[in-house]
């Protein structure tokens, strides 16, 4: 792996900001629509989620997350996405942005950062790992 990439990492807070990120989020979440991905991610953004992004003018690399406490966490940030641009990746890239994270969840007094994995994403799984990340429980889901 490359050294850590210096561009910086800044929080989306405008709505050009946030459709500069779909076109890599997309390649995560490829059930969302440009016509109206600002208008979710600012909806959800009144819930706590907040979007990152790395690169400026272009838009390398982006992560979705909330901060959150639980009897069972404490204070925590859950990372909701985390994506690099498919043309971007193995360069340092995803490691800036969970560094990013870390240090960002230090900054709220989080104790913990959570995320979920699905089982068939096995190069990420590699990639959470090497950030010394433990898998740690299973998760469930229903669709209702």
């Amino acid at each position: 792996m490359s050294s850590q990439p210096s561009a910086p990492i800044k929080l989306a807070l405008t709505s050009a900001e946030i459709a500069r990120c779909f076109p890599v989020i997309y390649q995560l979440r490829p059930h969302l629509h440009a016509d109206t991905f600002v208008e979710q991610v600012e909806m959800q953004m009144q819930s706590g989620y907040q979007l990152a992004y790395l690169g400026e003018p272009l838009v390398i690399g982006v992560t979705g997350f909330h901060l959150a406490t639980s009897l069972s966490w404490g204070k925590y940030l859950y990372v909701a996405d985390l994506v690099v641009d498919r043309e971007a990746r193995s360069q340092g890239y995803g490691g800036a942005l969970f560094a990013w994270l870390v240090e960002y969840a230090q900054q709220q007094s989080c104790q913990q950062l959570h995320l979920d994995s699905g089982v068939q994403r096995f190069a990420a799984h590699r990639f959470y790992l090497q950030q010394q990340m433990n898998i740690s429980g299973h998760h469930f889901a229903l669709k209702l």
